[in-house]
């Protein structure tokens, strides 16, 4: 255990500070998504990457690596989606197993309607917190971050009008 590189006491408190942001940020998004838009985080960030994509349709294993998700969990969360009406599939047609994820024109609107109480909530959590420096380093700080974990793709913002507001 003598190769072990133990934080120091101030990596320490700023490990726990990052944990307790990062998770009360991302608990404080969840709640304001289900209260106001009655749709979980995840499912909103599904409805955001199908917005973004060509023809709003995603192959289901490329949404799965984009979200950073199981195919499994993937998959039930498009079912649950496809019950509200917001996604449907498609087969693939050059191969049997594979599948494709629709964004309808219900579920563009429920995103259209979610988004601007989200981004409030993003906006007031984080970046009013922020100077426009932090706001930089905080940028370059994720993309270390998303290197260490082996250049996971970046989660993206719907662009749901020619501003690309969120």
């Amino acid at each position: 255990m003598s190769d072990i590189r133990w934080l120091t006491e101030r990596e320490q408190e700023v490990w726990r500070s990052f944990l307790s942001a990062s998770l009360g940020l991302s608990d404080a998004l969840a709640r304001q998504l289900q209260r106001d838009a009655a749709m979980p985080h995840a499912y909103y960030e599904i409805l955001v990457a199908l917005s973004e994509a060509p023809d709003r349709t995603l192959r289901m294993s490329e949404l799965a690596g984009i979200r950073n998700s199981s195919r499994s969990r993937l998959s039930h969360a498009i079912a649950r989606l496809e019950e509200t009406g917001w996604v449907r599939r498609r087969g693939c047609p050059t191969d049997k197993r594979g599948s494709y994820a629709i964004l309808t024109d219900a579920g563009y609107a429920a995103l259209e309607a979610a988004a601007p109480g989200h981004v409030t909530e993003v906006r007031e959590k984080l970046f009013d917190q922020l100077t426009p420096e932090q706001v930089e380093q905080l940028g370059e700080i994720s993309a270390a971050i998303q290197r260490g974990l082996g250049n996971l793709p970046p989660i993206t913002c719907p662009s749901l009008t020619a501003e690309g507001r969120d």
